[in-house]
């Protein structure tokens, strides 16, 4: 049997929570026997915090995960282990078969949606998943962003039986997740049965032929549990039945949270023949479970944990059977009568560590146990504990006390045992024998058996560093394993070799060289030595502590004289025989003080035996499992018996000792019990000190339920914590399941079968879920921990929790302190509801309600804790029915004070009482029956009716429930509660008619519902409405529906009440009033806003009159949420194939192009009128001159409006800026066409590329060609003011606008700026005005600009004077840009094939070439540039190619690239050798100019120095000029970031990115990596999306910024979306999805 090596789970408990080791230390004081539960003293500073907590944490995670679970071979568990009975159809067939079939079809089927991350894990919150019963299949989906990493030939893993037949924990099915890149990626698991369950993906690594595993997963399956039904325990009229909850005929579905458990100790409880009696009694105070502790035959400690055959029951249990029964028959039929007659499940406690240290077995089977023979390193530890046996028993014969009476004599004691320690030598099993080893290497000489040392040169080193280097060699064998002694040795050969290579200079033959290996022998064994000293000390002060604590402490066990049957300290190992104490000699189990409950403390390399620090249990074997079945055999089959025949007597099982259980063992065990009974319930408590330990632990063995302990409380506060942790729920008002659900149809999973309709459930991840006990069996009682009063009431509290529930029947009838589980020989009394029993008539009624809510469906709660008292509600979401508890508690003895607590008000509801109590005892004295087990003399007295007034204020009608002015610490009362006037239709009329109301929307009223920046709102409504204030966190970004959305999100899917959004709703309507207002101001400009604020109006006005404010947010959610995802339908529905059938971060960039596009006063695509029109970006770019730019509407024109379908909006934008052409340029500033700016020199070649692309991408783009717009401007390009005659006064064709860019290029442009000066531009020095353009006929280049104007998009003109930066540009860029070129030659290739074709009415240009005027052809020009442009613009990778290129070397920073720039003044050449991203955008439009490889050489040094996570560097950091964090408001002395003069010298843009995939997508997948398999390249791309991704889903904005300062660190004065940020990585997502489309 395969397996790893074996790792055992031990307590680890952490030093700092004291009390959680306290509790832990005196349950198992009670539960051993007592001479095996002797507690180690510690001072109080070992108590302390421990810092390394959140490290041993982590730690033990990383551990976790390298645990293996063990094949199960049946034939090395001698053919009998558990085979799952053959049926026609197993749970999983039976699944499958539902979902091919019709069967349910009318009902949706649920779907929990698990979202993995990009690595194909879930993240760390998710790591866990709980799931409902499978009462009706449902569906897991587990989903994956497409193309991310873990989608790279991603194969999906999970051992649950996805093909049917039965579960095996090793055998995984696979399921390929699919490949293409513009859709999600989703699995569907069919889920039929319960189980625990693991997965994950694996993937293709980046280096080629490796796979990469994704962080593994779990889902656990609640077992479905069928109890007998009981009768309401209220009648009609609300007061408590006299026969209620009478257990009836009928069984019923129980989910966990109405489990009511109570825990009985059968050896209390006399012959089974007389347990009916408890079985009434416990069903008749609402239980529906029994847990009982281990019924198997106990040891001679009389423990029920030291069991003695886990094959047989406790003979005790059944006088007059036959000896050779096991009791299994008659145990089961009392079960059945438990069952069905009383309605009582079954919990069992299942012991897998450790056997009773009577065991007949162990005898036949030693090996089972850890003993020196199969462990070798507790040979000294054995020895140690048989010299402290000897030693006891000589005490009196070497005059040391038998009687322990003062710390003297416990001094005396150990002092006398370290001197009969000593006479041992115990040093022998830790050192190297010093002659033994001198001799090895004389007689290696002698016999020149000499191995020639081989490792690090040792020549002329001092013993010391010789004795380190021997050490760290691994060349002494038994070094520290004290397996006997002196098992430490070096072989005399290889200590021959060493010290010959070693000494080298030494005389005096091979007699010197064995005193040299002495020598360094010596050194050896000093650290040995002291190791043993040290080992030495821990003994003697453990022994101490255990001596003193066990005969000295006030609150030990006072054993009394030291004896040979009672020794000096509990012995470490059980002998079973005086004969080969070797083998028979087995090591008693117990736990350690903060340990690591990872590691096996039995295994070497621990040394807690022979250090003494274990505490033991005496009466309990520690069992030795090993690796596997196969380490073990005889002991995995007979443990598999034990669990198996447990399974299918008992419905559940509880793991003792579970964090000292090793984890492997657990696992296959309890897959084994599965088998047998599929739907075990498991529940276990764990003391590992961390959540996340709990969880990982939960996940692994599949455990239902953790045990919590409201008694681990030390005050009001803390309780309250543990019952919202525990107990609540989800809070009242949640949103959840109102607003996170979505419908959807569901294809089948199998691939056969109907398509069904199902509701899509987004699943956070859990917490493990908690069985909360009021108190434990191996508790101390209230009594001793607080006071007897607070029995009452923390039960009622802990019956009121969202959990399953726990209790014990020491509490119900008030049993004055903790009873020993080993000692105690007394028996239960049976007390029913009467005079002795306690708290028990109030039990039933909250038991009974505990389990009604629960199957009612009370899932939403609330805590409140004020002073002593505690108040939870319980409300049930659909019909609003609930109940309240409200509790005093009495955590502190004496008082009788009423206390305080302000007036309950429950607003809009009405409240009756129902019941309340308080206990009154007589005395406090312990009765101290001989043979009767019985409580403290309390008596319940019943309160009288509460009246609960109705009062009305400025908020509305409200109850009001006051305390009655006797209601002492220990009181409790319980009232029904109805929200009143709450319509039961309200939810769907809130969700009802979006998709109608929001339907018929544009993209321009849409853009109004959900976004509008405050700038654009203010100009917009005159400055009347702005963006909404909420109070503590500031005004949201957008005045619509994606404003709200994103606080919502968080809200609605963690159920987050107490979010500053919702305190503001619960105060007032004021959001309402806006939501609806700000549309219905509207009206008039856009007036399909009438719909959708019709539907607000109705809906929030409802919500306004019906709703009380605690519940105000969740309808406003429900709203909000309804009309967002219509809005969003609506217009994705609105949008290209491309996004409509494409993923979430496709659909979310498509927004952006909504986002962008909208109508404001201030800036418009015509002079006379508000047009709609795009924004740079926001907030900066929102209204006025500068919303609307040239180059940024030409740049995000395609991906946001061509590829989303907006083809009216392009086509609007692209007439709008044609029409003012002037100069051959279209202006950078449109200011409505009013006052255009024309300083940009790569704009019209921006508009050019988008009226290309118009025509390819449009349907009938062509058309535009021929459309007529009319000019700005005059034909001589004479300023007019827009309203002149003269302005639009002729007309021009857009194909006679694309000519004359280009002919006014060929031409040369040259003028100066209208209005130049500091009225049109307050930085800029005079000859900043100056334009200049002209072609360079040798190379076809485009050249122009000057030092002093920068007419590209780098376009920074400096503003300090303190630094000297004023009207100076950061980045002139003047020469010709690499992106200019690129777009030339892109506009030349397309206008030469339309003129080929006849669709262009022109064939060239006119030019002046060296003096002589000429046609040139588009051709030519371009052919021209294809000549040229290698040579002008790439920097070989060899300086010795520079003679073939136009090559400065003295210039050259960085190898391999292509130029910024071509032809810098040569004052600034350096300037062209810059490494920046603009050639990608070359790469993208004119591909043909580059030469492949040059290009996927400079693609990946891009890829390499210039990417960021969000954009690209705008300068290579190797560059002096890099200055990569922008602030335009530092106004230093240092020139080159002052005022921003460094915007576009470092710092990492957004939208170069798109252009950078988009060139290597092309370059990769047609000569690089990606040729033979694009998917290698589009893995890459998408990788490099993660970020981007990551923002838009998180970000306020919903958009990519403009910017970002260096690693992608936010940039306050970048915009926080920007147009074409979003719209260059739609280009590449459009790019992807039509490979995609190819491709099929």
């Amino acid at each position: 049997m395969m397996g790893s090596s074996v790792t055992q789970l031990v307590v680890l408990l952490e030093t700092q929570c004291a009390r959680v080791q306290a509790i832990y230390i005196t349950r198992h004081i009670h539960r051993r026997s007592p001479n095996a539960f002797l507690l180690l003293s510690f001072p109080p500073s070992s108590l302390s915090p421990s810092p390394a907590m959140s490290k041993a944490a982590k730690k033990a995670k990383a551990a976790m995960t390298k645990v293996k679970i063990p094949k199960t071979d049946p034939a090395a568990m001698n053919g009998s282990s558990p085979q799952t009975p053959k049926t026609p159809k197993t749970p999983a067939d039976e699944g499958i078969d539902f979902f091919e079939s019709a069967l349910g079809k009318d009902q949706p089927i649920r779907v929990y949606e698990l979202r993995l991350d990009p690595d194909g894990g879930p993240n760390q919150d998710r790591a866990y998943m709980r799931l409902p019963p499978a009462y009706v299949p449902y569906v897991v989906r587990v989903s994956l962003a497409a193309g991310t990493p873990a989608s790279r030939n991603g194969v999906f893993k999970t051992n649950f039986p996805l093909d049917g037949g039965h579960f095996q924990r090793d055998h995984f099915c696979e399921r390929r997740l699919p490949t293409d890149f513009s859709a999600p990626i989703q699995i569907d698991l069919p889920i039929s049965h319960a189980g625990a369950f693991t997965f994950w993906v694996e993937y293709d690594g980046d280096a080629p032929g490796t796979r990469l595993k994704g962080r593994e997963g779990y889902f656990n399956i609640d077992p479905i549990l069928r109890v007998k039904k009981r009768s309401p325990i209220l009648s009609s009229d609300g007061t408590v039945a006299t026969d209620g909850s009478a257990v009836g005929s009928e069984y019923v579905e129980l989910p966990l949270d109405g489990l009511s458990i109570l825990t009985l100790v059968s050896k209390w409880m006399g012959p089974a023949s007389n347990w009916h009696q408890y079985f009434a009694e416990t069903s008749a105070r609402g239980y529906n479970m029994i847990h009982w502790t281990p019924l198997q035959e106990r040891g001679e400690s009389d423990s029920p944990y030291s069991i003695r055959n886990q094959l047989v029951y406790e003979p005790s249990m059944f006088p007059g059977e036959a000896a050779t029964s096991d009791g299994k028959a008659q145990l089961q039929e009392v079960l059945k009568v438990a069952k069905e007659e009383y309605g009582l499940l079954g919990l069992i406690d299942v012991v897998l560590n450790h056997t009773a240290n009577d065991s007949p077995w162990l005898l036949h089977h030693p090996e089972a146990g850890y003993s020196p023979a199969n462990t070798p390193h507790l040979t000294p530890a054995l020895e140690i504990d048989t010299a402290m046996l000897e030693f006891s028993s000589i005490l009196q014969s070497v005059g040391l006390p038998t009687t322990v009476n003062s710390e003297q004599d416990v001094a005396q004691l150990i002092s006398g045992f370290e001197g009969y320690l000593k006479e041992r030598n115990m040093w022998q099993y830790y050192v190297l024998d010093v002659k033994k080893e001198r001799a090895a290497v004389v007689e290696a000489f002698n016999k020149r058996d000499v191995t020639p040392w081989s490792g690090v040169d040792v020549a002329n080193k001092t013993v010391v560093e010789l004795a380190e280097i021997l050490r760290n060699s691994g060349l002494i064998t038994g070094y520290r394993k004290f397996e006997k002694r002196f098992c430490a040795y070096v072989s005399g050969a290889i200590a021959a070799g060493f010290v010959k290579a070693a000494f080298v200079n030494l005389e005096g033959g091979s007699d010197a060289l064995a005193d040299a290996w002495i020598r360094v022998v010596d050194v050896l064994n000093v650290p040995l030595y002291e190791e043993w000293t040290d080992d030495t000390k821990a003994v003697l002060e453990q022994m101490r502590n255990r001596l003193k604590y066990t005969r000295l402490d006030e609150h030990g066990p006072k054993l009394g004289p030291i004896t040979p049957e009672l020794p000096l300290v509990e012995p470490y190992f059980t002998r079973l025989k005086k004969t080969d104490p070797e083998t028979y000699s087995l090591a008693n189990n117990g736990w350690i003080w903060n340990a690591d409950p990872l590691q096996n403390f039995a295994l070497w390399p621990s040394k807690a035996y022979l250090r003494r620090e274990v505490i033991v249990w005496g009466d309990c074997v520690k069992l030795r499992y090993g690796d596997g079945p196969s380490s073990n055999p005889w002991l995995w089959d007979y443990m598999t018996k034990y669990v198996t025949s447990l399974a299918a007597t008992f419905e559940g099982f509880r793991i003792d000792n579970c964090h000292s259980t090793p984890l492997h063992v657990g696992v296959t065990l309890l897959d084994a019990a599965r088998v047998v009974n599929p739907n075990l319930y498991v529940c276990a408590e764990l003391f590992t000190g961390s959540e996340e330990m709990d969880t990982l632990f939960v996940s692994r063995l599949g455990i239902n339920s953790l045990i919590r302990e409201a008694g681990n409380a030390w005050d009001p506060k803390e309780l309250s914590r543990l019952l919202y942790r525990h107990g609540l729920g989800k809070p009242i008002g949640s949103m959840d399941g109102a607003c996170m659900t979505s419908k959807a149809e569901l294809p089948p999973p199998t691939g056969k079968g109907p398509t069904r309709d199902c509701i899509v459930i987004p699943h956070n991840g859990s917490v493990p879920h908690a069985l909360f006990f009021d108190l434990t069996h191996d508790n101390e009682s209230y009594l001793h921990k607080r006071s007897a009063e607070d029995a009452l009431s923390t039960g009622a509290l802990v019956t009121f929790s969202f959990s399953a529930i726990g209790s014990v029947k020491g509490l119900d009838d008030l049993y004055p302190k903790l009873l020993n589980l080993v000692a105690e020989k007394r028996k239960y009394e049976v007390t029913d509801q009467g005079e002795r029993s306690g708290i028990a008539k109030a039990k039933r009624l909250l038991n009974a309600l505990h389990t009604e809510m629960a199957l009612e469906g009370y899932e939403e709660g609330h805590v409140h804790q004020e002073n002593d008292y505690i108040v939870l509600h319980r409300v049930q979401p659909s019909t609003q029915k609930g109940y309240i508890l409200v509790a005093h508690t009495a955590f502190h003895k004496g008082s009788k004070d009423r206390g305080y607590i302000t007036p309950i008000k429950l607003r809009s509801t009405k409240a009756k009482f129902i019941y309340g109590a308080h206990i009154e005892f007589s005395s406090y004295d312990i009765d101290e029956d001989a043979t009767t087990l019985r409580g403290l003399p309390g008596k319940l007295v019943d309160m009288p009716e509460v009246i609960v007034p109705q009062g009305l204020d400025g908020e509305g009608p409200y109850a009001e429930i006051v305390v009655p002015e006797y209601f002492p610490p220990g009181s409790f009362m319980v009232f029904q509660t109805q929200l009143q006037g709450l319509d039961s239709t309200l939810d769907e009329f809130c969700s009802r008619g979006a998709d109608a109301a929001f339907g018929d929307l544009d993209l321009v009223d849409l853009n109004v519902v959900l976004h509008r920046a405050e700038g654009e709102e203010r100009d917009a409504t005159g400055g009347e409405i702005g963006t909404y204030a909420l109070p503590g966190t500031g005004n949201l970004v957008y005045c619509g529906l994606e404003g709200w959305m994103h606080p919502l999100r968080h809200i609605m899917r963690y159920n987050d009440l107490g979010h500053p959004l919702c305190g503001h709703l619960r105060e007032g309507t004021w959001a309402f009033d806006y939501i609806y207002n700000r549309l219905l101001k509207q009206v008039d400009v856009f007036p399909n806003l009438a719909k959708p604020a019709k539907w607000f109006k109705e809906r929030l006005d409802r919500v306004k009159e019906t709703v009380p404010p605690f519940l105000r947010p969740k309808y406003f959610a429900i709203i909000i949420s309804e009309a967002y995802k219509a809005a969003r339908r609506a217009a994705i529905e609105q949008c290209s194939n491309f996004v409509s059938s494409g993923h979430t971060f496709t659909q979310d960039l498509a927004l952006c192009s909504i986002q962008m596009y909208g109508q404001v006063k201030s800036a418009s695509l015509d002079p006379g009128k508000p047009t709609p029109s795009l924004a740079a970006g926001l907030p900066h770019f929102a209204a006025g001159w500068a919303r609307c730019w040239g180059r940024d509407v030409f740049i995000s024109l395609r991906g946001l409006f061509l590829t989303t379908g907006n083809f009216d909006g392009a086509r609007s934008h692209i007439l709008a800026f044609a029409s003012v052409l002037k100069h051959g340029l279209i202006p950078n500033l449109l200011d409505s066409l009013r006052s255009p700016r024309y300083n940009s020199r790569d704009s019209p070649w921006w508009m050019l590329q988008n009226i290309q692309d118009y025509t390819t991408m449009a349907p009938d783009g062509l058309s535009i060609l021929t459309e007529s717009v009319k000019r700005r401007f005059p034909k001589d390009d004479t300023w007019v003011p827009w309203n002149d005659e003269r302005a639009y006064s002729y007309s021009s064709t857009i194909a006679e606008i694309v000519q004359e860019i280009v002919q006014c290029h060929a031409s040369g442009i040259s003028f100066r700026e209208y209005n130049a000066g500091p009225n049109l531009d307050m930085q800029m020095k005079d000859e900043g005005f100056n334009i200049d353009i002209k072609v360079d006929w040798k190379t076809g280049l485009i050249l122009g600009g000057n030092r002093f104007n920068c007419g590209t998009w780098m376009d920074k003109m400096g503003e300090s004077e303190r630094a000297g930066n004023k009207g100076l540009p950061g980045t002139p860029r003047d020469g010709a840009p690499v992106e200019i070129t690129g777009l030339l030659k892109s506009t030349l290739r397309w206008l030469h094939e339309l003129s080929t074709a006849g669709k262009f009415p022109f064939k060239g240009v006119d030019a002046e070439i060296d003096g002589a005027k000429r046609l040139v052809t588009y051709k030519q020009w371009g052919d021209l540039l294809q000549t040229s442009f290698e040579k002008c613009y790439y920097v070989p990778t060899d300086a010795s190619e520079d003679v073939h290129y136009n090559v400065n070397p003295n210039m050259v920073n960085r190898r391999g690239i292509y130029k910024d720039v071509y032809g810098t003044p040569h004052d600034r050449e350096w300037a062209d050798y810059q490494f920046r991203p603009n050639f990608p955008i070359a790469m993208v439009v004119a591909p043909e100019l580059f030469d492949p490889q040059h290009a996927l050489g400079a693609l990946k040094l891009a890829d390499q120095f210039l990417r960021g996570p969000l954009g690209m560097k705008t300068l290579d950091a190797a560059d002096m000029q890099y200055r990569p964090y922008y602030d335009n408001a530092n106004d230093g002395t240092d020139m080159s970031v002052a005022k921003g003069w460094n915007y576009h010298q470092g710092p990492e843009w957004g939208w170069p990115l798109g252009y950078f995939l988009r060139a290597y997508l092309y370059f990769d997948t047609k000569f690089g990596s990606g040729k033979e398999d694009p998917t290698v390249t589009l893995h890459h791309l998408h990788r490099i999306l993660l970020k981007p991704r990551e923002h838009i889903q998180k970000d306020p904005w919903a958009g990519i910024p403009e910017l970002t300062n260096k690693d992608g660190d936010p940039c306050r004065d970048s915009c926080d979306t920007q147009a074409w940020s979003s719209s260059c990585l739609l280009d590449f997502l459009e790019e992807v999805h039509k490979m995609s489309a190819r491709a099929t």
